[in-house]
């Protein structure tokens, strides 16, 4: 999990809170990020905790959480809220790693996917929230961001400046490249959620000229409405969808693939990204993905569609076409991302300087 030791990366032993949202029965790369970094907090010798607070994210009762962390009591040297509404947190030496706002209110706002709609009630409930939200960012030492997409949101929106502190993804350290040959399948891990369009994934695979297996690992609402997609598309026959996979069947999975496909919409980061190009894999993607585009270059590092079907099914027969191609992005994208560390991480968090 943790990159080479950093120097001068020690610091004084502190208590730590990573202040977080709790979503019962949920466990997403948010967790995972908050899970990893208690984790490097506490191997670079700091006590460190996750509190987390469950919240309800429809229209009516959208700012009941923000008040009810306004009055926890956080007894440490250092709060790390990393989400909405956990910023809300009160403390002299809060510092945020911000992985997203509230996105169905900011930049989701109309969209199928969030709650809050172009009516007067809603964009009341907008407005209000990001008043809130800009005074309680204003009271923090420091503020970085997981990705350059959530800071410029966090610009354009709230007028507060951020920093970009990028992560290792989880399963950094079991991640490597295949040892020689092609790849067997195609492969697109992700929530099966509107806003992460796995039906891209079934689109790509139907429009291409060579037929190939796909792998659409993950679980979601969207689950049997793919399944009959794959079967209108006539990919039925060569597109497995485990659901949930474990980590050790996710390494293989990544380390044998021809190309990963990942083309969510405006991503806030995207560890799916980062793991294909551990494991020396190429990505797919478009060019509306958010932060995934941070990492992938199109011809260098994988390929950028215009999201279209023929565009898709195009990128990936010549991926198929050309194991070579695909073995050089997947080297160059493992190259871009393999100094990412959590040493600096926590170097950057407890001695960043306000931004």
């Amino acid at each position: 999990m943790l990159g080479p030791r950093e120097p001068g990366c020690e610091t004084a032993a502190m208590d730590v809170l990573v202040c977080t949202t709790q979503v019962p029965f949920m466990r997403g790369g948010l967790e995972m990020m908050v899970e990893n970094l208690v984790g490097a907090l506490g191997a670079a010798g700091h006590r460190a905790e996750a509190v987390a607070v469950p919240a309800a994210w429809d229209r009516d009762r959208l700012l009941d959480a923000p008040t009810a962390w306004r009055s926890i009591p956080l007894d440490a040297d250092v709060v790390i809220p990393v989400n909405f509404p956990a910023f809300y947190a009160r403390h002299p030496r809060k510092v945020l790693w911000l992985a997203h706002q509230h996105r169905a209110a900011y930049d989701g706002l109309g969209q199928p996917w969030s709650d809050l709609g172009l009516d007067e009630a809603s964009l009341a409930a907008h407005r209000q929230l990001v008043d809130w939200d800009t005074r309680v960012l204003s009271e923090c030492l420091a503020r970085f961001t997981i990705s350059g997409v959530v800071a410029d949101r966090l610009r354009r929106f709230n007028g507060l400046d951020a920093t970009a502190l990028y992560q290792p993804p989880p399963l950094a350290d079991r991640l490597a490249p295949r040892p020689g040959g092609p790849g067997r399948h195609l492969l697109c891990p992700t929530r099966l959620e509107a806003n992460k369009r796995p039906g891209l994934f079934l689109d790509g695979l139907a429009s291409m000229a060579t037929p190939v297996d796909g792998i659409l690992t993950g679980v979601g609402s969207l689950a049997d409405e793919l399944r009959g997609s794959a079967e209108r598309l006539g990919i039925a026959d060569r597109l497995e969808m485990p659901g949930f996979v474990s980590d050790d069947d996710l390494v293989d999975l990544l380390r044998e693939a021809i190309a990963v496909v990942y083309a969510p919409y405006d991503e806030d980061y995207g560890f799916v990204t980062l793991q294909a190009f551990l494991a020396g894999v190429p990505v797919v993607t478009t060019d509306d993905s958010g932060g995934v585009l941070e990492w992938v270059e199109h011809e260098v590092t994988g390929l950028v569609t215009d999201g279209s079907p023929d565009a898709l099914g195009a990128a990936l027969d010549r991926l198929v076409a050309d194991p070579e191609l695909a073995l050089r992005l997947g080297a160059a994208g493992r190259e871009r991302v393999r100094d990412l560390n959590w040493e600096h991480v926590v170097r950057t968090l407890l001695g960043g300087s306000p931004p």
